[in-house]
């Protein structure tokens, strides 16, 4: 018998077997996804393999489990789907992991070989050009029309993932292809290089001398510095500079939030903008400066600013910069090393550099106090009082995510994700289970509004089967809050935003979840029992939350 051929009462290898040993050769410890009728040659195939497989109930859920796993592990997340509209449902998701540069390889199957072209065959989710709908959102696109081409169709896929900027990737393969034997030996090794960014040194000189004759150097650090790992490297830039460091909503952790020299994350805020803007040097790293780094597009440099950006899109794209085109960790390591460093000093009005933030976060705080937002501000207080030091935490787009982005304290790196960068709601408890399945030992949080909940409900069940330690935090509102909110101070009066709702409490315990309703003097003690229960877990607060005055309408 040859080395290809299948033992005796073994099943004949399949090319679905090649795509999960493709993806265990590469490193692939974690699959998400859902089944579909043309994608059961992989999930066949998943039942010989030493992957672990986390089953989703909606491909979108799916998807956001994947790009909070990528987030948290730095790494490759796979997400398995069928296709037509298991394969579509991804796309929400997939948009979210591009805007925040999380490497998801999404595998969907076809139709059947004798269907792919636009020849309109008839097949049960056929469509004219499948990968079209994906070109547009995902950084790169592969195809594999035989069994001898997945292995380096997954590798070429993997390979663009990981390579700087990290993003979403599509691959798509013919049912048929899945299903057919092959006569290949089984996958061990595939080589992946992914492409570093290494900074042009003539940039960094400049960029470096620039900074050093700054008499106001201030940093911007965006989510680039987070993915790419470069907190350390970001830190020691800023200590040899003594320049102050805000971070943006999707940065938050890259800087010590305590640090003296830290602007934290109220970017919403004039008193911030004003700062940034008065910068004779900002040095804005792993940001586009888009539309809420910039307030709203209220950001008007008025110094010199130098742009550390791996999307090459991103830079200069709506401020002119020197725009270093390079990934964060190399770009900020070598400045590092090339700056010199400063003694203590005083800005030309006289204030030290940690003066001058510390008069910034008390001016912001004066503006906060001054719109009697105490239960805004207790609730959030209650919740960072609960959560662990080393927690996860994972946040929807709703009203209390929307006070996280500027006022929450993640306390560690790479510790707070949310859907900022595309916006779409549904993603704080898939994401969660996304980060447990990433590190079942310590408990993650999910902060979701009722509205947002609705949209992931389903995946209760999948907390419950995979006994998932996430604790899911549902602000109940009676409706799509922050909709209510613009609507009313747009037009004077909301419609389409009251929602009928079910039971949270009672509908999590159907599931076998325990559930427990609050209130905001009880917030901090449930939510903390519940963290430190094994398993998931479901606390809802029914309250009417209000936003903090916005600052880039003037007035």
């Amino acid at each position: 018998m040859s080395t290809t051929e299948s033992s005796p009462g073994q099943p004949q290898r399949s090319g679905g077997d090649l795509v999960v040993e493709s993806l265990a050769a590469l490193g692939a410890r974690t699959v998400f996804g859902l089944p579909g009728q043309h994608a059961l040659g992989i999930f066949d195939a998943l039942r010989r393999s030493p992957l672990r497989y986390v089953g989703l109930r909606v491909e979108n859920n799916a998807g956001f489990a994947a790009d909070a796993y990528a987030r948290t592990t730095h790494g490759v997340a796979p997400l398995l789907v069928s296709t037509g509209p298991g394969a579509l449902m991804t796309l929400a998701a997939l948009q979210e992991a591009a805007a925040a540069s999380a490497a998801v390889l999404a595998i969907g199957s076809q139709v059947p070989l004798a269907g792919i072209g636009g020849g309109r065959h008839g097949y049960l989710h056929e469509l004219t050009d499948q990968s079209a709908s994906f070109r547009g959102v995902v950084k790169s696109v592969h195809t594999a029309r035989t069994a001898s081409q997945i292995p380096s169709a997954v590798a070429a896929a993997w390979e663009s993932a990981l390579s700087a900027p990290h993003g979403p990737v599509w691959l798509e393969i013919p049912q048929d292809v899945l299903l057919a034997a092959v006569d290949v030996p089984p996958v061990t090794a595939l080589p992946v290089r992914p492409r570093e960014l290494t900074p042009r040194p003539e940039l960094i000189e400049a960029a470096a001398d620039r900074l050093t004759r700054a008499e106001r150097p201030v940093v911007l650090a965006g989510g680039g510095v987070v993915r790419a790992g470069a907190e350390a490297e970001l830190r020691a830039l800023a200590e040899r500079l003594r320049a102050p460091v805000a971070t943006t909503f999707g940065g938050k952790g890259a800087f010590p939030w305590e640090h003296p020299l830290s602007l934290r994350s109220w970017l919403e805020d004039r008193h911030t903008t004003d700062f940034l803007e008065d910068a004779d040097t900002l040095l804005v790293v792993g940001s586009g400066l888009g539309e809420l780094s910039s307030n709203y597009h209220t950001f008007r440099p008025r110094g010199r600013v130098v742009q550390i950006e791996a999307d090459l899109g991103k830079l200069e794209s709506n401020h002119a910069a020197l725009g270093i085109h390079a990934d964060a960790r190399l770009a900020l390591g070598a400045l590092a090393a090339a700056v010199a460093a400063r003694p203590p000093r005083r800005t030309p009005e006289g204030a030290a550099p940690e003066a001058a933030v510390a008069g910034l976060l008390a001016r912001v705080r004066e503006r906060i106090d001054g719109q009697h937002l105490d239960l805004e501000q207790r609730i959030l207080a209650a919740v960072r009082e609960a959560l662990p030091d080393d927690a996860v935490s994972c946040w929807d787009m709703t009203i209390l995510a929307y006070w996280a982005w500027s006022a929450f304290d993640p306390r560690r790196t790479n510790a707070l994700h949310s859907a900022q960068g595309a916006g779409g709601l549904g993603y704080g408890f898939p994401a969660a289970l996304g980060v447990a399945a990433a590190d079942p030992a310590r408990p993650v949080l999910a902060v979701s509004g009722d509205g947002g909940a609705m949209y992931s409900l389903a995946e209760l069940a999948t907390a419950r089967q995979y006994d998932l330690p996430v604790t899911w935090l549902i602000v109940d509102d009676g409706g799509y809050g922050i909709l209510r909110e613009y609507m009313t101070d747009a037009f004077g009066e909301a419609s389409a935003t009251e929602l009928a709702r079910p039971d949270f409490v009672a509908l999590a315990r159907s599931f076998g979840v325990p559930a427990v309703r609050t209130d905001p003097e009880r917030l901090r003690t449930d939510l903390a029992a519940a963290l430190a229960s094994p398993g998931p877990s479901v606390v809802v607060l029914p309250a009417r939350l209000r936003m903090f005055a916005p600052t880039h309408l003037g007035g």
